[in-house]
């Protein structure tokens, strides 16, 4: 655990002075997530071990930290990039490292808290996606991704050849519906419908913002909301790009299994995502904390560089589809 707490509590600290003081911690917050990140990846010293063991704990106490400090770091933003005396340089990073610390922290913290089985962390992990505008993507997730995952009636797993941008909107307006209907199939109007709950939430961001910096905050925090949804989409994006489960009967599919999820194994990125790059085996056990992720570098699909590269990489799909589509087609060939 002192590797996930030390490499995550040490971008908190980080962005908090950033948000206080100003630079330099503002650049700093901006280089530990990008330039940092990249070159503590190539130490293979850092590396976690591909099969941690059972004697790992639940890893509760960090989840809920970084959960609870999303709040006072989202809207400690808002405030500084929207109504504070910082200069504009500084906002500037601000913006950008807050913007990759929501995506990339946060989102994998909110990802696990959602898959936990105690109501109170759950619920943590939905405000945490609500207050970025993307509550859906609770029930969208556990519904429907985990369900149909590497198969076409997934929205958010990406066909071979297809170009990040088609799938982003694809996904989004996919999860968005599919998230709805499978909630109301599964509740079969029982109780108030989670999208109510994410639609309250949303508008007590949105209010929080606009008190705190007025216009400017709003629209402050719809940057930093779509700059985060856009990792999620990209993280989805790479992790199943071109891999698909073959169809065993009409409307049903192989199980999922470690060949359906791109992995990567480098330390330092994974510690600051929870592991959730060792995206095979959280298909496999749901309910796994993070801690105990598992990777078998011989069944599972594994990336040629750090997932957070690779979402890099994406956003060029020629680039993309000449590192990537030789590499899926031996997966599904």
């Amino acid at each position: 655990m002192a590797r996930f707490t030390v490499v995550t509590l040490g971008m908190v600290a980080l962005l908090a002075l950033a948000l206080i003081v100003g630079a330099p911690f503002s650049v700093l917050a901006l280089l530990y997530i990008t330039v940092v990140t990249f070159f503590m990846d190539k130490l293979t010293a850092l590396a976690a071990p591909d099969h941690p063991g059972a004697e790992f704990p639940a890893g509760n106490g960090l989840s809920v930290t970084l959960g609870v400090v999303h709040f006072p770091l989202l809207f400690g933003g808002v405030w500084a990039i929207g109504a504070s005396d910082l200069a504009v340089l500084d906002k500037v990073f601000i913006f950008f490292a807050l913007s990759l610390f929501l995506g990339q922290v946060s989102n994998s913290n909110a990802h696990e808290l959602i898959h936990r089985s105690a109501r109170p962390l759950h619920r943590l992990g939905v405000a945490v996606y609500s207050s970025i505008l993307f509550g859906f993507h609770a029930s969208a997730h556990v519904r429907v991704h985990h369900i149909y995952a590497a198969t076409p009636r997934d929205p958010n797993s990406a066909r071979l050849g297809q170009g990040f941008y088609r799938f982003a909107a694809r996904a989004w307006i996919g999860a968005l519906r599919q998230g709805y209907r499978a909630e109301a199939t599964f509740r079969k109007g029982r109780g108030i419908h989670p999208y109510a709950i994410y639609g309250a939430y949303a508008a007590c961001s949105l209010a929080i913002a606009s008190v705190l910096a007025g216009w400017a905050g709003v629209g402050t925090l719809l940057g930093l909301s779509l700059y985060a949804q856009l990792q999620l989409l990209l993280s989805d994006y790479v992790q199943h790009y071109g891999l698909q489960r073959v169809k065993a009967a009409p409307n049903k599919w192989e199980p999922v299994g470690p060949k359906h999820s791109w992995n990567s194994p480098h330390g330092f990125s994974s510690a600051l995502m929870l592991n959730a790059p060792r995206h095979s085996d959280h298909h496999a056990h749901p309910n796994r904390p993070y801690p105990g992720l598992e990777l078998d570098r011989g069944d599972m699909p594994i990336l040629p560089h750090p997932l957070p590269v690779m979402a890099v990489l994406a956003l060029s799909p020629p680039l993309w589809r000449k590192v990537m589509d030789p590499r899926a087609k031996k997966w599904t060939s």
